[in-house]
């Protein structure tokens, strides 16, 4: 029987973990951990976003400082606020959020955050260390991935994972998450992405799947083992003239036909989710953490 991995319980679970550790910080330190989220334009779905974060600082006691922008800004100008927030010590993380406008240069952007505030997990050098097995900042949606699998109790060691996807945003990291020499790693992993032939040879194949294609419901059921995990990371919006807003929510796996026959899924919506703004809480009271034991070591 198909068990559903609850992407909102485990979430809600990690944050109540992460709060008492914000408590004990504050009580010990007096030390609040900081979040930066910039914003630039008004895209709908970025705006929604920011505000889910919102909350989740609120909820978790961390501070949140949002800076919004019109479209119009200057490349120069983000990039001097950047400078700014680098050194500011009541800000642990700093969050640009993507896309941005054509005549900013996204990765100049990026480059410009300390790899020490990049609670994302973006920068080149947070993405080397993780190839390299150094302690850094993962990648929220990935490490939100891996804390599903190990709040489920499944075994990663051993397994063969198959990431459907090559993004910078999942499948690179979830790639190299996977492959460290961890209980939460030591997968042997394969990678398929749009120049891939017969990727249902490699699905089948695979104890575990993950979907990050951004195509709706392409891994169907006969791409997929008996028994398989499967973690579906797309939210795709495809019409549905039945539904009230006139679309509906569905991910990359057609969910109704390939959950009858894994061992455990994730839901869309519900799933990988509620993990991504979890894991960027996580990360950043994870910067504030290592700031106040840099303090003290000052001392």
């Amino acid at each position: 029987m198909t068990k559903i991995i609850d992407g909102k319980e485990i979430s809600r679970i990690i944050r109540a973990e992460q709060k008492k550790k914000v408590e004990i910080l504050v009580e010990n330190t007096g030390i609040v951990p900081g979040l930066a989220v910039i914003l630039v334009g008004e895209d709908p779905a970025s705006q929604s976003y920011v505000r889910s974060k919102r909350r989740a600082c609120k909820k978790m006691g961390v501070s949140s400082h949002d800076f919004n922008f019109a479209p119009d800004i200057s490349e120069q100008e983000l990039l001097d606020l950047i400078n700014i927030l680098n050194e500011d010590p009541e800000i642990h993380g700093i969050l640009v959020q993507l896309p941005l406008p054509k005549h900013i240069d996204d990765n100049k952007i990026l480059l410009a955050i300390s790899p020490d505030k990049d609670v994302d997990g973006f920068h080149p050098q947070s993405l080397g260390k993780l190839v390299i097995g150094m302690e850094t900042f993962f990648s929220c949606t990935p490490f939100g991935i891996i804390k599903l699998l190990e709040y489920s109790n499944i075994e990663i060691e051993g397994k063969h994972v198959c990431i459907v996807g090559r993004s910078n945003i999942v499948g690179k990291p979830m790639a190299n998450l996977l492959l460290r020499k961890d209980k939460t790693g030591n997968a042997t992993v394969t990678v398929c992405h749009s120049r891939t032939k017969d990727i249902s040879y490699h699905t089948k194949q695979a104890d575990i799947v993950i979907a990050a294609i951004g195509k709706p419901e392409f891994i169907t059921a006969d791409m997929i083992k008996d028994n398989a995990i499967v973690i579906d990371v797309g939210i795709n919006r495809v019409n549905d003239p039945e539904a009230e807003r006139g679309y509906k929510l569905v991910g990359d796996v057609d969910y109704s036909e390939v959950s009858k026959k894994t061992s455990f899924i994730t839901p869309v919506p519900g799933g990988v989710g509620p993990m991504t703004i979890t894991m960027l809480m996580y990360n950043t009271i994870l910067s504030a953490t290592r700031f106040a034991e840099k303090k003290k070591m000052e001392k």
